[in-house]
């Protein structure tokens, strides 16, 4: 299946996926809640929500609660396929910053789906983060 359509049914079990993360957010301060889901090459959808905390700082995005859940599952570099970012905002939200460098890790090309109640957006990580530092930049 391919993920080149904001439409393609390849993405109906990841949006599927984090919309139920949605539901599980923990937002208590902000109110904002997000729910994400990727695809990798050997699993299922893997879904994540924001995780906030009276510590701000310390709260979780739910871009990296899902990477950190398939990395737990075995993703390496190279088997990140597609991500969904959900909320009900009017305006449609792509990862933060520090989330966009996690996922660069794993995929610079990966295809990102941006979703709410209404819309649609397909964009590519690439273009959110040009030039993303990764472990080629480390190499002698």
């Amino acid at each position: 299946m391919s993920f080149s359509d904001p439409y393609s049914p390849a993405w109906e079990p990841l949006l599927e996926a984090a919309w139920q993360a949605w539901e599980r957010a923990y937002a208590p301060y902000s109110g904002f809640r997000v729910g994400a889901a990727l695809a990798w090459t050997h699993g299922a959808a893997v879904p994540g929500c924001n995780v906030e905390n009276a510590s701000y700082p310390v709260g979780q995005c739910a871009e990296r609660t899902a990477v950190g859940a398939a990395v737990s599952q075995g993703m390496a570099v190279g088997d990140l396929r597609a991500l969904v970012v959900v909320t009900e905002a009017d305006t449609l939200s792509p990862p933060c910053g520090a989330c966009r460098q996690v996922l660069a890790e794993f995929a610079e090309d990966l295809p990102i789906l941006l979703s709410n109640r209404q819309r649609r957006s397909l964009c590519g990580l690439r273009e959110l983060l040009p030039q993303a530092f990764t472990g080629r930049n480390l190499a002698p």
